[in-house]
């Protein structure tokens, strides 16, 4: 299971980088209360970051809680006036990590949980959380690609 996750999150990787990124409108927010495609891929950038945390946390401790605010985090790293370029690289770089972690990743811990839920106890493994986050990966890919892509 572990290595159709990975083989997925490699896919996905290539796909953004070799896209055209001029051919998206990166700033566009189809309402005040929605984020762009800059902050989509800025809250991609947020989840690598907590979840590269978890799967490297979880190669050595168990039953530890990770969380964030997505809305602050976007607010706050100021996606929406970063340059797209720079986004996609930093989104790249930390995806190609999370793909270096998990191709060596300790069998024995792949069923080591973390709590990823912000009010009640919700425990779930390696293995879970990076299909879990490949999955969230790819739908806000289509909400950035459109529905052409």
């Amino acid at each position: 299971m572990i290595e159709d996750t990975i083989n997925q999150l490699k896919e996905a990787i290539q796909d953004l980088v070799f896209c055209d990124l001029q051919s998206i409108n990166w700033t566009h927010k189809p309402s005040p209360d929605k984020w762009s495609a800059n902050e989509i891929l800025g809250h991609l950038i947020d989840s690598a970051q907590i979840n590269l945390q978890r799967f490297v946390r979880c190669t050595y401790e168990e039953n530890f809680k990770l969380t964030y605010e997505q809305d602050e985090w976007v607010k706050a790293a100021r996606y929406q006036q970063a340059d797209i370029t720079n986004l996609v690289d930093l989104w790249e770089q930390l995806n190609l990590q999370i793909v270096r972690v998990l191709e060596k990743y300790p069998p024995d811990r792949l069923q080591a949980k973390c709590d990823n839920s912000k009010t009640t106890i919700n425990l779930n493994t390696v293995e879970w959380l990076a299909a879990d986050y490949v999955a969230h990966m790819k739908h806000h890919l289509k909400q950035i690609y459109g529905p052409n892509h």
